[in-house]
C-alpha cells in the first residue's frame, strides 16, 4: 500500500496550472517537524516534501495558505523526471 498521513506546514505554492486533461494542479512544498521513538530514544525530525494536487483539492490547498497547518493525505510517486519523490495530496484536513 501506498499512502502517506502527513502534518504539515504550507511552506510555498506554486502558479496554477492544468493537466492535459483539464484539470488544475497546484504544486506546492510542505514542511513537517515532529519528535517520534525510535529505538526507544526520542528523535527530532524536520522535513520538506515536494507535493501536487490535483482537481478540487487543488482549490482547497489554495484556500488554506501560505503558513497554513493541515493533515494531508495521499500517496507517493516519482517525480516525471524520476528524480526525487513527490507527495500527491488527495485529502487536507485544516487545524
Amino acid at each position: 500500500m501506498n499512502q502517506l498521513v502527513l502534518q504539515a506546514q504550507l511552506l510555498e505554492l506554486g502558479l496554477v496550472r492544468y493537466t492535459p486533461a483539464g484539470l488544475m494542479a497546484l504544486d506546492a512544498m510542505l514542511k513537517h517537524e515532529s519528535q517520534v521513538q525510535e529505538a526507544g530514544k526520542p528523535r527530532k525530525v524536520s522535513m520538506e516534501i515536494k507535493a501536487v494536487a490535483i482537481g478540487e483539492i487543488g482549490k482547497r490547498l489554495q484556500s488554506l495558505g501560505v503558513g497554513g497547518n493541515a493533515l494531508f493525505t495521499g500517496f507517493l510517486s516519482a517525480q516525471k523526471n524520476g528524480r526525487g519523490t513527490i507527495f500527491h495530496i488527495t485529502a487536507l484536513t485544516p487545524n
